[in-house]
């Protein structure tokens, strides 16, 4: 070994050149002070160890640490001493080995000097007295040196969690990679860190928080972990890496300064810099999108840069889920960040603890500050808001749906803790007297009867039984044909089985006895119409976009439309043979014995004789359809059960998979259908039966052959063409086979795959789905059910009159606000300016407040909670450290300050000579 005496303070230094690539054992003797020393101990590269050893000189320190292999590998063996020798007489190496996968990092661009070498080690090992006297007693030190990794003293001291050491380097004007220093605390949590750090003089310039290192005026070393680069994204700021790591107390402290994050351009934005972006590199612009979503989606940045936190974890959950469609590729990324929000959101509800709270929460700000005192009903706007964007957890959070069932008992005091047969009792009371209840609601709205008719709960009863009525008058206007009709279809009036008419006139035509209207028909057509005015209102309050956003909607529209068209037909037939009528009873006396014009004696012609496009025949297949429809509008009100709920939305959830199978299914069909009509469509009459001879019949033998409604002879052809009838009963059993065994069981495996989704999560789909159902009886309107809502009540009209009311007061009161505004501007004051003007937080934000704190104090002692101790226990070892280099310092200038006195002491004892 070789001995060279370092010139920095009072260590020698023992370098010893070792040829080993991982580590190695060696064994010193050492005579320091006359005193002999043996020292075992084993070197492994990256690491420190202090070598414990018998001395008896406590003046005595030995420290071991070892560098990374370079082309020599060094050793390096410091002893603070008070003066002395020291010698080496044994070194045992090992063998030499090969270059290890860490050799990349071991030739470093320049090489280090000791004294750069120890400073570094000092930083990353704690040692304030060491660094202290560096940076005070050596002006030509370079303090942004850096290890084989590329990192300096900073980078080394702040990974390491040494906040003195951090503080003394930062008094460093030409410290660099501060930036990186910053990113890598924030990372790992550190406060402290963070806060001195912001306190360099760099963060001045704010662009510095708000920018990211990718940015044109930043591509210097700011940010940099190395020459080759940054430690983290290129477009990842402090303040959006706090927010990855939910850093709370750090979020808030850059916020504090001003930063901020930019919410990315909508995805189709063809704006210069996303056309450059998209175009440079796709993949970093679509990362860098991903990383700002995730910050914004941090419920630290939620809770601590939003006034309305709720509104923005709505509107962002909504917007990410969209984009979870449009970017498939991180469709799961996006899917993720919109759980998250939503998340975010359940959370703050489950922490009320009031209703005024839940209440805030559900409303969100309202315009007037009493509203909470005002007697009325909770505007829930941010309930609609979350029904919208389909935030299931949050509507069917307990908090939630106590809200909501307190306000669909509203004004029915007891009535919501009777038991069900109170309630259907109730119920049938209500449609048994429904048109007693709606004259009274007419002459008096806002009597006690008036108030309970305007109750969710009642106003949903009384729809119900409303339609529940038109269902029966459905039933009822087919009741005469459940028997049989008497009249058949190739008989009139005049051919009655009794051998008499139907009516004593002579000159009636048939379609006269037929066509017309008849009493139970005319209630139907004003139960229609009510219905019709009702969507109309409805579609007027909401708008023409979120009218067709509701499914049900689709069959109303549907079902209304099909019923118009329906009696629009009825009514042209009966219009043509009213005219005809009209016609007989001008020219004829009798319709015995006489020839009438062709387009009159039509109307006289049994129903067999009549043409397929006739009206009165399209007028009854329309209406057909639409009592089809109307039974089906049945399930919109199943929800309110509990038993039968989750079963209609089964029902919708496989009929939605019925229609995404019919994709599949009609491109096999079709494939089959033409093919086997190519096949046979030269065989009309050739064959036993006239399948896929036709379009037409190869659909119907196709379609029923789907349900084992078909024969196999469809396929036989009778002139004995076996090739064909050969390649016929493949294709029709290929057609079986992959219809009915395969396509048929995946629709079930889909049918029952989306059953046991509801099934698993049955509570919460279930009172998501009455929550709609609850809402739509909740805004104001709609109270008197059809056909009721034809005739315009007292209040229609007083509402009516105050709404035209209220728009000419606005239009007085814009031009005096206007001219009170030029007026202010003239005298050069500002309105909201002066005694009087409010900045007092409003309930809503106080309230959020509130449930802030309480979020953020949950969400740190889950997290303290829940982390490893792993990291705590290094924590500690730091700590430790840190304090055994300061007690070792303050051991050293005691014992040189006792060795003054000592010397000071002998010098004044010894008598002079």
């Amino acid at each position: 070994m070789t001995f060279h005496l370092c010139p920095y303070s009072s260590s020698l230094a023992c370098v010893a050149d070792c040829c080993s690539d991982s580590g190695f054992m060696k064994t010193v003797n050492f005579t320091f002070n006359d005193v002999k020393l043996l020292l075992n101990f084993e070197v492994i590269y990256g690491q420190t160890l202090m070598c414990s050893s018998f001395m008896r000189n406590p003046l005595s320190r030995v420290e071991l640490y070892a560098l990374s292999p370079a082309e020599a590998p060094t050793v390096y063996i410091l002893c603070d001493f008070l003066g002395g020798n020291i010698s080496c007489k044994t070194a045992v190496k090992r063998r030499q080995a090969l270059r290890g996968p860490a050799y990349m990092f071991s030739a470093p661009s320049v090489s280090l000097t000791e004294v750069e070498q120890r400073f570094l080690e000092a930083a990353e090992y704690g040692n304030i007295p060491e660094v202290r006297r560096m940076l005070l007693h050596v002006p030509s030190l370079n303090v942004n040196a850096v290890d084989y990794m590329g990192q300096n003293a900073l980078q080394l001291a702040v990974a390491n969690e040494h906040l003195e050491v951090t503080e003394l380097l930062l008094g460093r004007a030409d410290l660099a990679r501060v930036g990186d220093a910053l990113l890598l605390a924030i990372s790992k949590g550190y406060v402290r860190i963070t806060e001195a750090l912001l306190g360099h003089p760099s963060f001045r310039d704010a662009r510095r928080l708000t920018a990211s290192p990718a940015q044109a005026d930043m591509l210097d070393d700011f940010y940099a972990y190395d020459e080759d680069g940054t430690r983290f994204s290129h477009d990842v700021t402090p303040v959006i890496l706090a927010a990855h790591c939910q850093e709370y107390e750090i979020v808030y402290t850059l916020l504090s300064k001003g930063a901020r994050i930019d919410p990315p351009h909508d995805y189709f934005c063809g704006c210069d810099s996303c056309n450059y972006q998209q175009q440079f590199d796709s993949f970093s612009h679509s990362r860098s999108r991903i990383n700002a979503y995730r910050g914004l989606a941090s419920p630290a940045y939620l809770s601590l840069s939003n006034e309305d936190p709720v509104l923005a974890a709505l509107e962002l959950s909504n917007e990410l889920a969209m984009l979870a469609n449009i970017e498939k590729e991180f469709k799961n990324d996006y899917c993720r960040l919109s759980s998250q929000c939503k998340d975010y959101v359940v959370g703050l509800l489950d922490l009320c603890r009031s209703t005024e709270e839940v209440e805030a929460i559900l409303s969100g700000e309202t315009d007037s500050e009493d509203s909470y005192d005002m007697p009325g009903r909770p505007s829930l706007t941010r309930l609609k808001l979350a029904i919208k964007y389909e935030l299931k957890k949050f509507v069917a959070h307990p908090n939630c749906q106590q809200q909501l069932l307190s306000i669909w008992y509203e004004n029915l005091p007891g009535l919501r803790q009777q038991t069900t047969a109170i309630k259907l009792l109730v119920v049938l009371a209500v449609a048994i007297g429904l048109p007693g209840l709606a004259v009274a609601y007419w002459v008096a709205p806002c009597s006690r009867v008036g108030s309970v008719m305007r109750s969710p709960f009642m106003k949903f009863v009384a729809h119900a039984s409303s339609f529940t009525i038109f269902l029966g008058l459905l039933i009822l206007n087919a009741a005469d044909r459940f028997a049989g009709t008497t009249l058949l279809p190739n008989m009139t009036h005049h051919q009655h089985p009794e051998g008499s008419p139907l009516n004593p006139d002579p000159l009636l035509l048939y379609r006269m006895t037929t066509t017309p209207f008849t009493w139970m028909e005319i209630l139907i057509i004003s139960w229609v119409m009510g219905m019709i005015w009702a969507e109309v209102k409805e579609i007027w309050s909401q708008g023409p976009g979120e009218y067709l956003v509701e499914p049900w909607n689709f069959l109303d529209f549907g079902m209304l439309a099909i019923f118009l068209a329906s009696f629009s037909c009825r009514f042209s037939a009966l219009r043509h043979a009213d005219l005809a009528q009209t016609y007989v009873h001008a020219h004829y006396t009798t319709l015995i014995n006489i020839t009438l014009p062709p387009e009159i004696e039509y109307f006289t012609l049994a129903r067999i004789d009549w043409l397929p496009s006739d009206p009165q025949l399209v007028s009854e297949g329309l209406y057909a359809v639409a009592v089809v429809l109307s039974f089906s509008r049945i399930a919109y009100i199943l929800p309110a059960n509990e038993s039968f709920g989750p079963l209609q939305i089964s029902l919708g959830r496989t009929v939605k998979d019925i229609f995404k199978f019919m994709v599949i299914f009609i491109l096999v069909f079709l494939a089959f259908m033409i093919g086997m009509f190519n096949l046979y469509s030269y065989y009309l009459g050739a064959k036993q039966n006239d399948a896929f001879t036709t379009l037409e019949e190869s659909f119907k033998t196709l379609f029923w052959a789907i349900f084992g409604l078909s024969e196999v002879r469809s396929v036989v052809i009778n002139n004995g063409h076996k090739f064909i009838e050969n390649i016929g009963y493949v294709l029709y059993g290929v057609y079986n086979v992959t219809m009915v065994i395969v396509l048929l069981n995946m629709l079930i495996a889909m049918i029952n795959s989306s059953f046991q989704e509801i099934e698993d999560d049955a509570d919460v789909e279930w009172k998501f789905a009455r929550a709609k159902l609850w809402f739509s009886y909740f805004e104001e309107g709609r109270t008197l059910p059809v056909p009721f809502n034809l005739v315009p009540s007292p209040k229609s009209m007083l509402g009516l009159v105050t709404a035209i009311k209220s728009l000419l007061l606005q239009f007085a009161e814009r031009h005096i606000v206007e001219k009170t505004e030029t007026q202010l501007n003239q005298l050069g004051e500002s309105k909201n300016s002066g005694y009087g003007a409010s900045t007092s937080p409003t309930r809503y934000q106080k309230i959020m407040k509130r449930l802030i704190k309480r979020y953020i104090i949950k969400a740190q002692a889950d997290r303290e909670s829940d982390e490893i101790t792993e990291g705590e226990l290094k924590e500690i070892k730091q700590d430790i450290s840190s304090l055994r280099y300061e007690l070792l310092e303050e051991k050293a200038q005691n014992m040189e300050t006792l060795d003054g006195l000592l010397r000071r002491l002998g010098e004044i004892s010894t008598p002079a000579p």
